[in-house]
């Protein structure tokens, strides 16, 4: 932060309480005349002391593009909103002219900014004004004053806090694009919301062939969030309002626009006549606790850096990626099984289902994994991988075992007792430990020195080679009668 803050307004300080409250009776709107005039030239004059002569767009938001009286629009500034993002730069003149907008309200909001984070311009309620500075800026100061208007110095200014919930939050990488590709292709998602500004959104309408196109034309720093396909029963979504919530009614119109509009149950009617025609609609949750969107993120820049700060609201697709994203192979997890089926054991980990693969159960053969792990069983599982594509979670039981077959290593050449298992046209396998799943090794037809044998006969053997990385090893029946 910059290392002085100043607070510009047109309220004497000898009009506060003992709790900084203003007691004057001046009117909080902009005169859109000389004082309004002294706070733009309050903020060149800072400016100018700090050698900025460019500034740029923090956290847009918008309420209305409709032009203002006596100028002072968005919409004039930036037609159709297009230049209008977070990360834009600006020249002074169309900050100061932000600046006026915001003074006068309800147009729109952002924060202006210096790269460095040496100088920044935001304006609050009532038109206070906060200007950060790397520097004292004394003839700024005194030129204020001159102009009529209140400078003081104050710690920080209330527009500079961090998000409430600065928890972590996904880049639209390649990762989420894999992902994109994929729930696109199996159907499940068809509409991409583009959150360019606060408060405002494009729609595009996702096929497996518009991917890219729709990604090419993306606002910088955009929050992305993909929903499922509209539904063509454009009569039953109008049907579903419910009458006690809002909803954003979302609609493709016969020349395939995409638009939306927050709507309830009694503006039904009037809703069926704006959308008259329509090809597809689909009514979205607004509320925080309902808003279940199949995946969202954010754009980072060409280099890759995430540095937009937009925050989503939490829906179950940000968990999951919040959960997987800081997992790490080898890490340890404890969950407990909550599915068995023949090749995969399902584990619940803080409420994610993840997976063990049979085979990761267990050093030591199974008849059936519920033999190990039966269905409400904690277990303790080192962690394999994730897959942030398809959303899954792998573990291993085995990794946080000692291998058995580590011992058989240390005792090549080494002659041991089994019992034949199993008998195949290249070979009979013989148990070499005395427990029911005892490690089981591969006499090769060649060592069994022409012996004829039966499952259950007992065979001494000779161990040959033990493979660590196939997890196998060799035994020799002609070897051990020498």
């Amino acid at each position: 932060m910059p290392a002085f803050v100043h607070r510009v307004t047109k309220y004497d300080p000898a009009n506060r309480d003992e709790r900084g409250r203003y007691l004057g009776d001046d009117d909080t709107d902009s005169d859109r005349g000389p004082i309004e005039a002294a706070y733009l030239q309050a903020v060149s004059a800072f400016a100018a002391e700090c050698g900025i002569d460019r500034l740029s767009v923090r956290e847009p938001e918008a309420s209305f593009f409709a032009a203002a009286e006596d100028g002072g629009s968005l919409e004039a500034l930036f037609p159709g909103l297009r230049g209008f993002h977070d990360g834009a730069e600006v020249s002074l003149e169309v900050a100061l002219e932000l600046v006026r907008m915001m003074l006068r309200g309800g147009e729109g909001w952002c924060r202006l900014e210096a790269a460095g984070d040496e100088f920044f311009v935001h304006i609050g309620w009532d038109q206070y004004l906060y200007l950060g500075t790397d520097r004292p800026c004394g003839r700024a100061i005194a030129h204020t004053r001159q102009l009529g208007l209140f400078p003081e110095l104050i710690a920080d200014s209330p527009y500079a806090e961090e998000p409430d919930e600065p928890g972590p939050q996904r880049p639209a990488d390649e990762e989420f694009w894999a992902r994109v590709r994929r729930l696109v292709a199996e159907g499940q998602a068809g509409v991409l919301e583009e959150g360019y500004v606060q408060n405002a959104s494009h729609w595009h309408r996702l096929t497996s062939d518009t991917i890219d196109t729709v990604r090419a034309g993306l606002a910088p720093r955009a929050m992305l969030t993909l929903w499922p396909p509209l539904s063509t029963d454009v009569a039953a979504v109008l049907a579903s309002l419910p009458e006690d919530d809002r909803m954003e009614f979302v609609w493709e119109d016969p020349a395939g626009t995409i638009s939306s509009v927050h709507a309830d149950a009694e503006q039904r009617e009037e809703l069926a006549v704006l959308v008259t025609g329509a090809r597809a609609a689909a009514a979205l949750p607004t509320t925080v606790d309902e808003h279940r969107p199949l995946a969202s993120a954010v754009l980072p820049d060409a280099d890759g850096v995430l540095r937009a700060r937009w925050r989503t609201t939490w829906s179950p697709c940000d968990r999951t990626w919040a959960f997987l994203s800081a997992l790490r192979p080898g890490q340890v997890v404890t969950g407990t099984v909550t599915g068995v089926a023949d090749t995969v054991t399902f584990v619940d980990v803080d409420g994610f289902t993840a997976r063990i693969r049979q085979p990761e159960l267990s050093w030591r053969p199974l008849r059936h994994p519920s033999d190990l792990v039966p269905v409400g069983q904690e277990v303790t599982a080192e962690v394999l991988g994730t897959d942030l594509v398809r959303e899954e979670l792998y573990l291993s039981l085995k990794a946080l075992q000692d291998n058995p077959l580590k011992q058989l290593a240390d005792r090549v050449g080494e002659l041991v007792d089994g019992v034949v298992t199993k008998v195949l046209p290249f070979g009979v396998f013989v148990r070499v430990e005395d427990r029911p799943d005892g490690l089981q090794g591969l006499v090769p037809t060649a060592e069994l020195a022409g012996e004829a044998v039966q499952v259950g006969d007992p065979l001494a053997v000779r161990i040959l080679e033990v493979d660590l990385a196939r997890q196998r090893f060799l035994l020799s029946r002609r070897r051990a009668l020498t």
